[in-house]
């Protein structure tokens, strides 16, 4: 006879239903949507982070089976305080860079917030806009906003003239973020997104990849580049199995910045 599943197996798969259907569900909306205590529902996720069926972020979490990235606005209320100290660490270590590049993405927008406090002179290249905003306010800091066709969900420029003007600069650093983080290397969910990255990447002495745990072990539509000695990746806990193994066999640097 089959056995009858606890409360808490059936509240537990109601929650990981509701986080396939929303990926920006927090944990005020979890406990009202399911008519319990908020602090059952920070119990219920720690135990499916556990066991991988998710993973937690900053007031909330996010399916580990959804494939596709939500859109920027929905991303930047995911992982706040992980993006957050990766930023701090990548700002730390490359503020005193003479040219950067930069992708879009909410990790990038947080890098962003935290470089415009720089007292550096820097000069950044960049197809995004939310980035370039951010940057502006400091007088210091040079942006060049790259040509292309503006994509409106992520609010930054691609195609092929943006990959061309991309052609003319050689920056000190490339700081992109992530979809997925595997073995095979990094790579991003959109398409044409991608290719901008990659030609960034292409056109810098040294790579740097921006992204929480939530990236490991998932491939993304677009192989942007393996691992290897000019890739860095800055996350927020220690990667294992087969990707602590590809950053190992690879030459990769790897920085881990704790959230406050």
């Amino acid at each position: 006879m089959a056995r009858t599943k606890s409360r808490k197996e059936l509240r537990q798969g109601r929650i990981l239903a509701a986080l396939e259907a929303n990926p920006s569900l927090r944990v005020n909306q979890l406990a009202a949507e399911l008519d319990v205590s908020t602090e059952t529902i920070r119990r219920d996720l720690a135990e499916l982070d556990q066991i991988g069926r998710l993973s937690r972020t900053y007031g909330g979490a996010v399916s580990t089976g959804n494939r596709f990235e939500p859109a920027l606005n929905e991303r930047l209320g995911l992982f706040v305080a992980e993006r957050q100290a990766i930023a701090r660490a990548a700002v730390a270590r490359y503020e005193s860079a003479e040219t950067l590049v930069l992708g879009g993405g909410a990790t990038m927008l947080a890098f962003a917030r935290a470089l415009r406090e720089t007292r550096h002179r820097i000069t950044v290249i960049t197809p995004a806009y939310p980035v370039a905003v951010e940057l502006g306010s400091n007088p210091l800091i040079e942006v060049l906003l790259l040509p292309g066709a503006f994509e409106p969900q992520e609010r930054m420029v691609c195609g092929s003239e943006t990959v061309r003007a991309l052609e003319r600069y050689r920056a000190e650093v490339a700081l992109i973020g992530a979809s997925g983080l595997d073995s095979s290397g990094v790579s991003e969910a959109m398409l044409r997104a991608g290719e901008v990255y990659a030609a960034m990447l292409a056109h810098a002495n040294r790579g740097v990849v921006l992204a929480d745990h939530s990236k490991f072990g998932k491939r993304a539509l677009v192989l942007l580049r393996g691992w290897s000695a000019a890739l860095t990746l800055i996350t927020d806990r220690p990667p294992d199995g087969a990707l602590a193994a590809a950053l190992r066999e690879g030459e990769s640097d790897c920085v881990v910045a704790e959230a406050e």
